[in-house]
Formats: structure tokens, C-alpha cells, sequence
């Protein structure tokens, strides 16, 4: 796999640790951890901290969130490895959902190519599986809330970067943008989302209610 530059912030770590995301959004955070050595020692040491301050409870009401992370730049530095070899291309927190792996997913067509799985998960947010032919684009849209798009294999290409094998790109109210596939190999991407999407074009809005997206 090749290196992973695009992370979980450390306000996503903070959250899943203290088990408070909605479950798509977990289970976005905890396949990407499963794919990123980076990632699961930072989580490690978050949880470390967390129960640290669990422990000073009595002595301690207040927490200072540049202290706690001053803790945590201090703490260990080395990776919790996983054997990626035992694992298919889901990870097993992934597969638990898909019920296997790439060849147990039940696709729907949505359009331009592009095919998705939605999954189960409680209805504060929703999550799939986006399958992106080779060289093809999503349509342009913008959020109403936050997305989390972590690739699988395959990358695409948008207005801010490129996202490769366990990248994941963190999108907001704030950002539009088109992602089109690489060239080469088909893009499988894990995105979550907790608003509907906001489409330009007029098919897609009123395909959307039909599609959950």
C-alpha cells in the first residue's frame, strides 16, 4: 500500500475514542485505522491520555486541551502493526457490515457509471460503498453537513488533492468539489455523510431522494 497522507483530525480521534460519533462516521474512523499505522498509535495514545484523566477524576474538574496534547506528543511513538495479510481488501470492521468482502457487496447503479452500497447503521447518518469506473467523475456537488471519503483501492482526484489507498478526504459545509477516478484501476471508496448532499444539476437532485444521498 502506498504511504497514507490525507489523516483523521485529531477532533475525529477525540470523538471516536470517547465513543461519540454516529456509527457511520465510526465506522469510516475504524476501517481507516485499520489501514493507517499513524493513525491507531495516535488513537492509542488519545486513549491512554483519556484514562489518565479518568483516573484524576476526583482531584481534577477541569481539562486543558493543550495540556492533554502536549501529553500525548510525549507519549510513544511507535506504531501498533497490524497482519494486513490476513485481511481481504475490506478490513474485518468493514467486513462485519458488508457481510465479506469486495464480492459480497450488493451494488446499485445510481448513474454516469458510478455504483453504491448503502450500509446499515443507526439513522443519524448514513454510510456506503461508492464503486467510480476508471477515469470516471461524480457529479459536482457541495454538503450540508460533513463527509468522510476513505478510498479502498483505487484513487480519485478533486479541486483540493489527490486520494490515494486509505486517504481520507474530510469535506464541510464549505467545499465543493468533483471527484473523478485515476485512470488504471476502478476507485472503491467508504464515504459517510450526515446531511444530504447539495447537487448542481437538475437529474441528480431529482434522482436523490430515490438514491439516500
Amino acid at each position: 500500500m502506498s504511504k497514507i497522507k490525507h489523516h483523521l483530525n485529531d477532533a475525529l480521534l477525540m470523538s471516536y475514542a470517547a465513543g461519540n460519533l454516529p456509527e457511520a462516521f465510526s465506522l469510516v474512523v475504524a476501517t481507516h485505522i485499520s489501514m493507517c499505522d499513524d493513525c491507531r498509535a495516535r488513537l492509542g495514545a488519545f486513549e491512554a491520555v483519556g484514562g489518565a484523566m479518568l483516573d484524576d477524576v476526583a482531584v481534577a474538574s477541569e481539562v486543558d486541551l493543550d495540556a492533554t496534547l502536549a501529553l500525548i506528543e510525549q507519549g510513544p511513538k511507535a506504531p501498533i502493526r497490524v497482519d494486513m495479510s490476513k485481511l481481504g481488501l475490506f478490513p474485518s470492521a468493514l467486513q462485519d457490515y458488508v457481510g465479506g468482502d469486495l464480492d459480497a457487496v450488493k451494488w446499485r447503479a445510481v448513474g454516469m457509471g458510478v455504483r453504491q452500497a448503502i450500509l446499515p447503521t443507526s439513522k443519524d447518518a448514513s454510510v456506503r460503498l461508492l464503486h467510480i469506473p476508471a477515469g470516471c467523475a461524480v457529479p459536482d456537488h457541495g454538503h450540508r453537513g460533513t463527509e468522510l471519503t476513505l478510498v479502498l483501492q483505487g484513487a480519485f482526484k478533486d479541486e483540493f488533492d489527490r486520494f490515494g489507498p486509505g486517504d481520507l478526504e474530510i469535506a464541510t459545509e464549505e467545499d465543493v468539489h468533483t471527484p473523478v477516478a485515476e485512470e488504471g484501476v476502478d476507485c472503491i471508496c467508504l464515504a459517510a455523510t450526515d446531511a444530504p448532499l447539495k447537487f448542481r444539476g437538475l437529474v441528480q437532485r431529482i434522482a436523490q431522494p430515490f438514491l439516500r444521498i
